[in-house]
Formats: structure tokens, C-alpha cells, sequence
């Protein structure tokens, strides 16, 4: 996933199968990895967009969870987060691992005109359609959901925090027995803070235009509107504060494509909390997000 992952616990007295459930977590990552990036040619998402159109392909339960999730996403959105967005991001140098700098040959070439709506899913067979040639990119949720099923190993602990490259999970409290403090970035200079957050209980994941600029060296980011093809570029960054990372990791990236007032409206309906800030470094907030500023 091209991010240092760090797991901080607490306990007062860890034991041997404590330690097994940490090393299990680690390998969440590894797994969601190997199975739902586009960036692995064997892996299964790979297979699927390589599969023939318009033919119900057989998927694992943890990749149709993951797709399931990203279209009910893409939906609530109205379509500015959307899966079937890959096609543009490989147009855009996004075409190589970003760990081993290898690039993916294997995708298809993809009808542009193509939607989250071009994707069917069979809940009860367990299949994916794909009613047109194109690339899933999961990105924006594979991460989150590799940190939820990872955070599922660590009940045993007290308290937790798992880092994946800045998007935090955190559960119970810290070694000094208070709540974790979360720093947000400054999307001008990232090696400052420009917001800290407290937080005992849940997921804090941001997406900024500062994070992976286009390979090719052109102007843009990563974070794609879907409609254009574009980089995004109404807002700098969205962090979001929600039970799952999963989920703060989706709707960091739907908001950031809306941009701030639509943003902020679809973050209050889905009942999470967030910051927005813009260009200018002005900074916008859901209503309940106060309880989390100190």
C-alpha cells in the first residue's frame, strides 16, 4: 500500500497470543493488498476488470464487501467518489506500484464513459458485472477497511492506535492513561500541524492535495473528479472523524471532490464529523467536530 503502518499498544501485561494477534494484524495490510489493488497483477480486482464485459464474475467475500461498500459510497456522494476511476488515474502517470515503481501493463483499456452505475452486484451468488470495459481503483477504501480488519485482531488490548501512512484508528487510551491526540497537516507545509484532534474511540483519515502529486511531473493529484477526469482542486484537504476507517477514508475523499459547502452537508447527513480547509488554509468544520478539538 506504498505507507509505513505502525501499531502502538497498551496493555498492562502482554502475553504470547497478544503478541500472535499483532503480527495478524500487520498482515490485514499484506492481504487486502494482494487481493483488491490494482497495482498486483495477480491479485483478485486485477482479474476482474480483465474479466469478459458483461459476464457475472465470482468474487471472494472480503472484495465484494469492499466494492459493495465503494458503490453504496459512490452513491450517497451522487457520484463524486467512484471506483471506476483508474482508467483516468493510469492516464495520469498512477500506473506504477508506488513501492516498487513497476508499472501495470496488465489493465485494459476502459471505455471512458464509464460510472460507479456500470457495476452490478449479486449479493446472493456473490458476483460482480462489469457492464463495460474498465479499471477499478479501491484505493480510497482498501486502506481503511485493511485498518478496521486489522483493529478486529486487537481486542485483547486496552488500547491502540494504528497508524497507516497518517490515517489513524485509535481505541481505548494511551500510555499515559489520556486520550490520543491526532495531528492534522498543514496542507502548505506539511511538516507542520494546523489542527490537533483528541480522540478515545474511532477512525481519522485525510485526503490532500499535497499527498501524491502526478508521477509524470504535471500539475494535479491523485484524487480524481470523477466527471472530468480532472484532479480535484476546490479544496486542499478533508480529514474526517468516524467510527471506521473504512468509512473516514471514503467520505475524506467524496468531500474533498465536493468541495467545502456540499462537502460539510454530505458529512453532517452520514453522521460523521470533519474539517475542511481551503487553498487559503481557511478552515471549515462539521458542527459536532468541537468535542474532539482541545
Amino acid at each position: 500500500m506504498d505507507t509505513v503502518i505502525t501499531i502502538e499498544i497498551v496493555k498492562a501485561q502482554p502475553d504470547d497470543a497478544c503478541h500472535e494477534r499483532v503480527s495478524r494484524a500487520f498482515g490485514w495490510f499484506d492481504h487486502v493488498e494482494q487481493r483488491c489493488s490494482r497495482f498486483v497483477e495477480s491479485s483478485e480486482l486485477s482479474m476482474l476488470f480483465r474479466s469478459e464485459t458483461g459476464t457475472p464474475v465470482s468474487v471472494s467475500p472480503l472484495l465484494f464487501q469492499l466494492i459493495e461498500f465503494a458503490l453504496a459510497v459512490s452513491q450517497a456522494s451522487g457520484g463524486a467518489f467512484d471506483p471506476t476511476v483508474g482508467q483516468a488515474m493510469a492516464a495520469r502517470g498512477y500506473n506504477r506500484n508506488f513501492r516498487t515503481g513497476q508499472e501495470t501493463s496488465h489493465q485494459p483499456h476502459a471505455t471512458r464513459e464509464t460510472s460507479y452505475r456500470d457495476v452490478v452486484l449479486n449479493r446472493e451468488g456473490g458476483t460482480v458485472t462489469l457492464l463495460k470495459p474498465m479499471v477499478l481503483d479501491l484505493g480510497a477504501v482498501a486502506k481503511g477497511f485493511a485498518m478496521d480488519l486489522a483493529a478486529a485482531e486487537l481486542g485483547c488490548f486496552t488500547g491502540y492506535a494504528i497508524n497507516a501512512g497518517g490515517d489513524v484508528l485509535v481505541r481505548g487510551r494511551n500510555s499515559v492513561d489520556a486520550p490520543w491526540r491526532i495531528g492534522i497537516k498543514n496542507p502548505r507545509k506539511p511538516a507542520e500541524l494546523i489542527e490537533t484532534l483528541v480522540v478515545s474511540d474511532g477512525a481519522v483519515c485525510t485526503s490532500g492535495d499535497y499527498e501524491r502529486p502526478r508521477p509524470d511531473g504535471q500539475p494535479g493529484h491523485h484524487i480524481i473528479q470523477p466527471q472530468t477526469g480532472e484532479s480535484a482542486s476546490i479544496v486542499a484537504s478533508v480529514t474526517v472523524v468516524a467510527a471506521t476507517a473504512m468509512l473516514a477514508d471514503a467520505l475524506s475523499t467524496a468531500s474533498f471532490v465536493l468541495g467545502r459547502k456540499r462537502g460539510l452537508r454530505m458529512l453532517e447527513s452520514q453522521g460523521v464529523d470533519g474539517l475542511i480547509i481551503s487553498p487559503r488554509l481557511e478552515l471549515y468544520a462539521t458542527s459536532g467536530l468541537s468535542k474532539y478539538r482541545r
